[in-house]
């Protein structure tokens, strides 16, 4: 393993791809702690590294502990998959969840991303609920990021939503949208369970963490050029939460994470506990993208469509999704590998 935290970054990163080159592995640079750096101690046992990865730790030292992560070497997805096996936690939270998935897949809001026909209410309200989700998510993941559950699987750098979703509703609300956020009661809860399990089980955090993230970070590009379209917007403003400027391959991110996931030790209590909560995860997301959808019979029209920029709303037809054999392939498939209801991860 090997660790460096002098200024000299760019050389190091050189050095280190260089002896990736000669070695024949991946070169990941990630954040000193947790599994990211000097192996993390739990009791008398360390978790270490994967044999056949060198690992380059480089500390950036900004407000929000921003860290780069680059792989410079690329893996090969289908032998990464076949590597994953049935003990792993992300195979297992795939396997307890599916039920649910297809759930989530079917309520009106993901409906309404499948036909093509998101309208400017029904995201600006999405995107109040998911301010407040993120915003109890991120600061219990900052609060715990040094917990041996989290520190793993902490990319505050490469994932984090917060400021672009505070981007994205200044854009449609203007500078006093803090005023105009309005939640539904299953928010709420989703939030108070959040702060619950920050407090009482941190590790916990893994499930709800791998459920929005890797969500978010499957279906961001599919889905803003989706929403885009779909809402008639003129450029990408208003869409900043579909970006991950700090990831430049989702793919062998993903990989990293769920390696970084399953490298997490836990008790058999511990382990139930994270699938059970994954569940949870998921029902929670339901229950939100159900009572957004009747806010939008209740809301006054002129306050949802306030905007800073005029925006207008574009529906696909009917006929075209329906005479259109790839037009419903391409959104069939895009359901499945996109996310489920702008964040759900789709296994």
């Amino acid at each position: 393993m090997l660790t460096h935290s002098s200024p000299h970054t760019v050389f190091a990163e050189v050095a280190v791809s260089c002896l990736a080159e000669v070695l024949g592995v991946p070169v990941f640079i990630l954040p000193e702690g947790g599994d990211r750096g000097g192996p993390y101690i739990k009791g008398e046992r360390r978790l270490q590294p994967r044999e056949d990865t060198v690992i380059h730790c480089v500390h950036r030292g900004t407000q929000r502990s921003h860290w780069l992560t680059m792989e410079t070497e690329k893996e090969n997805p289908r032998q990464a998959a076949e590597q994953m096996t049935d003990k792993d936690l992300s195979e297992q939270i795939k396997k307890v969840t599916k039920e649910s998935h297809i759930r989530a897949e079917n309520t009106e809001l993901m409906l309404s991303f499948q036909k093509g026909q998101v309208t400017l209410p029904q995201f600006k309200l999405l995107l109040c609920s998911l301010y407040e989700v993120y915003k109890a998510l991120e600061e219990e993941m900052d609060r715990n990021c040094h917990h041996p559950s989290v520190a793993p699987i902490y990319f505050p750098a490469e994932l984090a939503r917060l400021e672009a979703i505070e981007k994205d509703l200044a854009y449609f609300y203007g500078q006093d949208w803090r005023e105009e956020v309005v939640v539904p009661a299953a928010t709420k809860r989703y939030c108070h369970r959040l702060r619950q399990i920050g407090k009482e089980n941190p590790e916990f955090l893994v499930a709800h963490a791998y459920t929005r993230y890797l969500g978010d970070l499957s279906g961001g590009q599919v889905l803003g050029r989706i929403a885009q379209k779909s809402m008639g917007l003129r450029s990408s403003e208003g869409l900043s939460f579909f970006a991950f400027p700090g990831v430049s391959s989702p793919n062998r991110f993903k990989q990293l994470y769920r390696s970084r996931m399953n490298s997490v030790e836990l008790t058999e209590e511990e382990r139930n506990g994270v699938l059970e909560e994954a569940v949870r995860a998921f029902e929670l997301n339901i229950q939100v993208f159900e009572d957004l959808q009747k806010m939008l019979l209740s809301v006054p029209k002129r306050k949802l469509q306030t905007s800073s920029t005029p925006v207008k709303t574009l529906h696909i037809p009917g006929d075209i999704i329906q005479s259109s054999p790839v037009f419903k392939a391409l959104l069939g498939l895009f359901v499945a590998v996109a996310t489920v209801g702008i964040g759900i991860y789709a296994f």
